[in-house]
Order: structure tokens, then sequence, then C-alpha cells
């Protein structure tokens, strides 16, 4: 799925995605300022949460309600090395059965299961932005535009 979408229109698009998952696992890639967790915000009130997602930048995960589910909410931008991501347990969330929302997932890309689909997000003129959604993690690798930052 590909289209294009001015910001106003957040929220309509965030309930489009969401009859196309056919993953709890999904992978937010774009530029830093893409709008990776304000996608994440309109996403969390299609699936009925009073929850506000903030940016996860410095507690690497937050947790928010839905009715009869939980959404974590996770950045890996200053992970440093795979071993942080085993500190803090991601096998655990990987292995829950909730929902799981990761930007900067090609941090750990030798962690993502294959059942994760990805959302690449690209910015363009007058708060328009570019949003395609594929079927697993393999885009992350095909989509060379997106910059990784290195410690």
């Amino acid at each position: 799925m590909e289209f294009t979408y001015h910001l106003e229109n957040i929220n309509s698009v965030a309930e489009q995605i969401l009859e196309h998952l056919d993953s709890k696992i999904v992978l937010f890639n774009g530029n830093m300022g893409a709008g990776k967790t304000t996608l994440v915000n309109a996403l969390l009130k299609a699936m009925q949460s009073t929850d506000i997602a903030t940016s996860p930048t410095f507690s690497i995960v937050n947790e928010y309600q839905l009715p009869e589910d939980k959404v974590y909410h996770f950045d890996f931008y200053r992970i440093e090395s795979i071993e942080e991501a085993y500190n803090f347990g991601i096998e655990d969330y990987l292995s829950s059965d909730h929902w799981i929302f990761m930007e900067w997932p090609e941090r750990i890309s030798e962690l993502l299961p294959e059942n994760a689909q990805t959302i690449i997000i690209t910015e363009l003129e007058d708060s328009q932005r570019s949003l395609k959604l594929t079927i697993n993690k393999e885009s992350l690798t095909e989509n060379n535009a997106m910059t990784v930052p290195k410690f």
C-alpha cells in the first residue's frame, strides 16, 4: 500500500493502515522529523486508546493501553549495541501477543521477526508525507535512503 497525505489527514491514514496490517509488529522507518511518532499517536487514537504517544527516545520503550490490549512503542535511535536491546528484555516484548511499534528498527535488524510489517514515511513539500506499507522487514534493507546514525 502506498499513498501521499497531508498531516491534517493523518487520522484517516491511521485507520487505513490498521485495515491493511497483518502483523502486530510494525516497524516505522523515516528520517528524523518525518512524523513517525505523530503517526503512532494517530494509530493509538484509531485503536481507541486514550493515551498520547510521546517519543520514547530516552526511555527506549513507552507502553500505551488499548481497550483490550496494549502497545509497546520503541525508539532504538540511542541503542549503541544489540546487547543493550537484550539487556532490557527485547525478546520478552517480541514474544508477547501485544502490539509492538518500533522506530529506528534497523538498529536491531537481526532481532526483528520475519512477520513484521514496515511503514516507510518520506517527507514531501507543504506538510505532505508519502507512506509505503510493506509486508515484512525486508524493506529495511531495500530503502537505502534512510540514514542510520552510528555511534
